[in-house]
């Protein structure tokens, strides 16, 4: 198959339009529909069905497009790795990771690394869905559970886990529980369990919720769930990670907990001599262990 034919499909599929592929490409519109024209007749398929709202791919449009997906991950991943420099570190990383864990540690941190490699460009991917970094959705994960996938590196950065806080100015107002007896006559906020979210938080919530809580605030992410917090609508389950960056919280009841949950970071083996992802991994080791410091003083 012509290797420009295909560019030219792929474009064509991606945006579902030959005036917007046109655009990405720089060429016309009658240019793009002439090489699909061309394309579709060396293979004896229809490759898109037209209609006046745009192209919709066939069967067999959807198993090319397939194809071209996966070539132009890799070919991404060959570009990556051809420039990378010996000195410098620089161009785009992917990195993804869970809504909380980018929004409460991760991103109020990156400053320093934008300080030390200015030339980086981290495109941030917040989602409970786990990407497919061997397939290139994103070139390095920070997880709460370990990777699964085959051809990854891993590395288990530290253990959290799930606990109670509330804002000084709400325990001021409302008192501060000393048993679950007590605790049911405040607010809970946490995650709403219909919510993707570690085993492990899940089974603390259910077990607080069993107990009879009368006022509860849930939301879709721990973010929203510390907005909750420090905004004083009451006790929180939180990872315990967030003392670090809001030193106002005080932690409720000490005893209750979730268990330990692991954080992995993850990148596929094909990115092992990346400078970008060397540079992050270094990075958020180090940060790890300055955090880990603070937590033993």
């Amino acid at each position: 198959m012509d290797w420009d034919k295909l560019r030219i499909f792929h474009a064509v599929a991606d945006k579902g339009s030959l005036t917007h592929a046109g655009e990405v490409l720089h060429l016309s519109q009658s240019a793009v529909s002439r090489q699909i024209r061309a394309l579709e007749e060396s293979l004896s398929v229809t490759l898109f069905h037209r209609h006046a709202r745009g192209l919709i791919l066939t069967e067999q449009g959807e198993l090319l497009f397939d194809a071209t997906s996966q070539m132009a991950r890799r070919l991404d991943a060959a570009e990556a790795r051809i420039r990378d420099s010996e000195d410098e570190v620089f161009g785009e990383l992917r990195v993804t990771t869970t809504t909380g864990f980018g929004t409460l540690w991760l991103a109020p941190r990156l400053a320093k690394l934008y300080q030390k490699f200015p030339a980086l460009k981290i495109d941030l991917m917040l989602e409970e869905r786990v990407l497919d970094l061997p397939m290139r959705e994103a070139d390095v994960a920070i997880r709460m559970k370990e990777p699964t996938q085959a051809d990854l590196i891993r590395k288990r950065l530290m253990n959290i886990r799930m606990r109670l806080f509330a804002s000084q100015e709400y325990l001021a107002a409302h008192g501060t529980p000393r048993n679950m007896d007590e605790f049911a006559h405040h607010r809970l906020i946490s995650q709403h369990a219909g919510t993707p979210q570690v085993a492990a938080g899940a089974l603390l919530v259910a077990e607080l919720m069993s107990h009879d809580i009368p006022s509860t605030l849930t939301v879709n992410n721990y973010f929203g769930v510390l907005q909750g917090v420090l905004n004083h609508l009451g006790i929180g389950v939180l990872p315990d990670y967030i003392t670090e960056d809001s030193p106002d919280l005080v932690r409720v009841l000490p005893d209750v907990e979730s268990g330990e949950v692991p954080v992995f970071l993850a990148y596929p083996e094909e990115l092992r001599h990346s400078k970008r992802v060397a540079a992050f991994r270094d990075f958020v080791t180090d940060e790890i262990m300055t955090y880990r410091k603070r937590q033993q003083d």
